[in-house]
């Protein structure tokens, strides 16, 4: 059963796409649901009809309906066989759940359809002028990690020590490069993978107990 919420001039929409990241965003647009005692509702939209989509697709729609369900959602919206832009479509359900915040994740504009450059992020500013919207970094989310073996990333940075680079989480003058450290779950050591910038390019290298040993 719903919680009666108090605050119902403000309201929460989060936009989930497929991919390991719509969990997360569930869960921060719970947590800011709470904080602000209003209601929350979670939003899908796929052009294909919902009976055509393949398995992993259909899980992920179930998963999230259950995900709304344990967090006492207001409502879990999917709109399948959906032609019209996706931006169009979260901003009609925008005004007809009169929302009052919407939060989408930084890189489902790389995939969802029809979607390009922050194109989305235009539309809605135009369209619901009185929404403010969220967008979620996911950079912490390892991409490469379908089955969970790592850690939620944190900053962390290498120094030069030797022929070697030493994993630090504070911010030294020996701190040579900064990024985002994942760290393979079931260790007592720091020993996983380390994300950073290096001549424009997203470089990762192992950290195996503190130290990498690989050339940068």
């Amino acid at each position: 059963m719903k919680k009666c919420k108090s605050r119902m001039d403000e309201s929460i929409l989060v936009c989930v796409y497929y991919g390991p990241n719509g969990d997360r965003l569930i869960q921060r647009g719970s947590k800011i649901a709470n904080m602000l005692d209003c209601p929350l509702y979670i939003l899908t939209v796929d052009p294909s009809p919902f009976d055509e989509l393949d398995a992993e697709k259909s899980e992920s729609i179930e998963r999230w309906r259950q995900l709304a369900e344990e967090l006492e959602a207001e409502e879990f919206i999917l709109k399948d066989n959906e032609k019209r832009p996706f931006a169009k479509v979260i901003a009609d359900v925008a005004r007809e759940k009169q929302i009052s915040q919407i939060i989408i994740g930084q890189t489902a504009q790389s995939r969802w359809e029809q979607i390009a450059k922050g194109s989305i992020i235009n539309t809605l500013l135009r369209d619901i002028p009185f929404v403010d919207l969220h967008i979620v970094s996911v950079a912490r989310a390892l991409r490469d990690d379908p089955d969970g073996l790592y850690e939620k990333g944190v900053r962390a940075y290498l120094e030069k020590e030797g022929d070697l680079y030493r994993l630090s989480f504070e911010h030294t003058k020996e701190s040579v490069y900064e990024g985002i450290f994942f760290k393979e779950i079931g260790t007592d050591f720091n020993t996983g993978i380390f994300k950073f910038m290096k001549n424009n390019q997203t470089l990762q290298v192992t950290v195996t107990d503190d130290y990498v040993k690989e050339g940068l």
